[in-house]
């Protein structure tokens, strides 16, 4: 799946995005969670950088909780951003926001961020060169130690955990009633559209990107996370 039908996919969900993603609220609340204390040494005006968020659910965890920090969010969707503002309106933090609607590649350049949230996001770049660019453009967008938090789909495909952890998932999704080859429909769909390494794969494609050696902090079935800092060593 290219740039172009990716983006038209998530055009086509965005309507009814918040309410297909209910089953998993669980999952993205625990990282939410540990992503708000992670996060939470930053100033007291940090400015931040969220990649690819969708209808901005990260952005409205954060913003709830920091409330003199700024906030840039980048989403090449444009129904997706639009529900992220309209969401940023109506909680009132609409005004400590930039909204970019395209890549990171295309964002104008702005001030340093103290810190850049990339979530679900890299996995739908399946070439591991391209990935690792995508977090080298976040580096360059962050201030030397600015942190980077990221979390994808991340398994040994070949392994009996993946296969368990999928059977999982699916029966999670969809409340224990899996219709029959549910399971290898949903495989077969993440070997075309996703790319799903080993976690330890993931870590090495995030520090070639100019990051200190990743920290996974969090796990909730195939969903895994990481926090690294921007490395000084490297910074222009």
């Amino acid at each position: 799946m290219n740039q172009h039908e990716l983006k038209a996919v998530f055009d086509r969900q965005a309507s009814g995005y918040e309410r297909q993603q209910q089953r998993l609220a669980p999952v993205h609340d625990g990282l939410y969670f540990q992503l708000q204390w992670i996060l939470s040494w930053l100033p007291r005006s940090a400015r931040i950088l969220c990649v690819g968020l969708g209808v901005g659910a990260e952005l409205s965890y954060l913003a709830g909780r920091f409330p003199s920090w700024s906030f840039t969010a980048v989403e090449p969707s444009g129904a997706m951003l639009s529900a992220c503002r309209r969401r940023a309106e109506s909680e009132g933090f609409a005004s400590r926001c930039v909204f970019h609607e395209g890549y990171l590649e295309s964002q104008p350049d702005v001030e340093s961020h103290d810190a850049a949230t990339c979530f679900l996001v890299s996995q739908f770049l399946r070439d591991a060169n391209e990935r690792s660019r995508l977090f080298q453009t976040i580096a360059m967008r962050l201030r030397p130690g600015g942190i980077l938090v990221s979390a994808d789909l991340a398994s040994d495909i070949g392994s009996i955990e993946y296969a368990a952890l999928l059977a999982n998932w699916v029966t999670m999704l969809h409340a224990a009633d899996v219709p029959p080859d549910t399971i290898e429909k949903t495989h077969a769909a993440w070997k075309k559209d996703v790319a799903i390494p080993p976690p330890g794969d993931v870590k090495t494609l995030i520090a070639r990107g100019g990051f200190d050696t990743p920290v996974q902090f969090y796990q909730a079935g195939l969903v895994h996370a990481w926090f690294a800092r921007r490395s000084v060593q490297n910074a222009g």
